[in-house]
C-alpha cells in the first residue's frame, strides 16, 4: 500500500475506533439517564463503527497464528508500558497534570500485567503443545 493511502487508512481506523468507544460511553450515559432507546441507538451505531474500524485494521495489519499473535501482543504491551506510557506519565508530571499522570501510571501498570499474561499464555501454550 502506498504511504499516503496507508496514512489515510490509519487515520480512518483511529477515527472509527474512537467513535466506537465514544458511542459506547454515550450509550452508558443514556442508560444512566433512563433513556434506553437512545442508548440502543448509540450502541447500534457503535457496532457499525466497530465494523468499519476492523475493516480498516485488516488493511493495515494481518492476524496471524495464535503463537505469532501472542508474541506481537506481548511486544506491543511492552512498548506501550515501557516507552509510551512512561513518557506520557513523565510529561503529565512535568505539566503538573496530577489526574492525568495518575491515569497514565495506572494504565502503565495494567499494560505491564497484560504483557505478563501474554507471556504466561505463550509459555502455557508451548508447554501444552509438547505433551
Amino acid at each position: 500500500m502506498k504511504e499516503r493511502t496507508a496514512n489515510n487508512v490509519h487515520e480512518a481506523f483511529v477515527g472509527e475506533a474512537k467513535a466506537y468507544q465514544r458511542l459506547l460511553m454515550f450509550a452508558k450515559k443514556a442508560e444512566q439517564e433512563d433513556l434506553p432507546q437512545i442508548a440502543h441507538l448509540f450502541r447500534a451505531v457503535s457496532a457499525a463503527e466497530g465494523v468499519h474500524s476492523r475493516r480498516h485494521f485488516a488493511l493495515l495489519e494481518s492476524v496471524s497464528d495464535t503463537q505469532t499473535n501472542l508474541e506481537r501482543a506481548f511486544q506491543s504491551e511492552n512498548a506501550v508500558n515501557g516507552v509510551h506510557y512512561l513518557r506520557m506519565q513523565q510529561e503529565a508530571e512535568q505539566d503538573g497534570e496530577e489526574a492525568t499522570e495518575l491515569v497514565f501510571s495506572q494504565a502503565r501498570d495494567v499494560e505491564a500485567e497484560h504483557a505478563n499474561l501474554y507471556k504466561r499464555s505463550e509459555s502455557t501454550r508451548l508447554n501444552s503443545s509438547h505433551t
